[in-house]
């Protein structure tokens, strides 16, 4: 999978680049074009579910301390707020499925059989909880690179640095040790 196209601004920092003077002028019109100047909106399901809308707020304040609190970011991060609650009510399932497995174990009232088969199927449940937890974060995990959400993500949008170029004849002219 290649990388996104540098920004605009991005490509300004560097001062480098194969595009020339009009293609940089066209595609910082295109970028501008995709700007709405609208805030992100919380969809009401987000707002209903209290673990998705403490996340809203999270990511937004992050989003706006970013300068990057945009409408067009609005779908993409209200499905990540639910599917973060989801995985939270999973993560919880699975420990309630844990905890009875664990007293499952320890109940001597049963007889050996059944406790067996009442484990199996236990264990089933949770290895389907996890199955759907890891769905789940993989989709949050896809949604995390494609907003920026991730280090690596967010290292691929910053400039690289160059050292301006050294005039040698310069530093011994400049040089004011004898």
């Amino acid at each position: 999978m290649s990388r996104p196209s540098k920004t605009t601004a991005v490509l300004g920092e560097e001062k480098r680049s194969h595009r020339t003077k009009a293609e940089l002028r066209q595609r910082a019109a295109a970028e501008n074009a995709l700007i709405t100047g609208k805030k992100m909106r919380e969809r009401p399901e987000v707002k209903d579910n209290e673990k998705a809308h403490k996340e809203w707020q999270r990511i937004r304040g992050l989003l706006e301390a970013a300068g990057k609190n945009e409408a067009l970011y609005e779908a993409t991060i209200n499905r990540y707020c639910m599917l973060h609650a989801e995985c939270l009510d999973f993560e919880r399932k699975r420990q309630l499925f844990s905890d009875q497995l664990d007293e499952l174990t320890e109940n001597t009232e049963l007889e050996a059989a059944d406790r067996y088969k009442y484990q199996a199927q236990m264990q089933k449940n949770i290895l389907s909880v996890d199955k759907q937890l890891q769905t789940k974060r993989r989709m949050m995990l896809d949604i995390e690179k494609e907003c920026a959400m991730t280090i690596s993500a967010a290292m691929r949008s910053i400039p690289k640095t160059t050292a301006e170029p050294k005039n040698p004849l310069m530093g011994i002219l400049n040089d004011d040790d004898p």
